[in-house]
């Protein structure tokens, strides 16, 4: 299916947000994750099915100081 991920259009075989994050190589990295401009907790992303057309928003923290 065709999502938009980080504003850059993305085709995907994942179902949901958990399976999405490992195909686009997040799998084992901490991020903040938002769908269509909502915030996912990381306990809710195995949960959370995606649709066509959905926007997501993957974001790593800042280091640094």
């Amino acid at each position: 299916m065709k999502i938009t991920v980080n504003g850059t259009p993305h085709e995907i075989a994942a179902l949901t947000l958990a399976e999405a994050l490992a195909e686009l190589g997040y799998a084992e990295a901490r991020v903040a994750t938002a769908v269509n401009e909502s915030f996912v907790p990381a306990p809710a992303r195995n949960g959370l099915a995606l649709a066509a057309g959905d926007r997501l928003e993957i974001l790593a923290p800042m280091q640094g100081g």
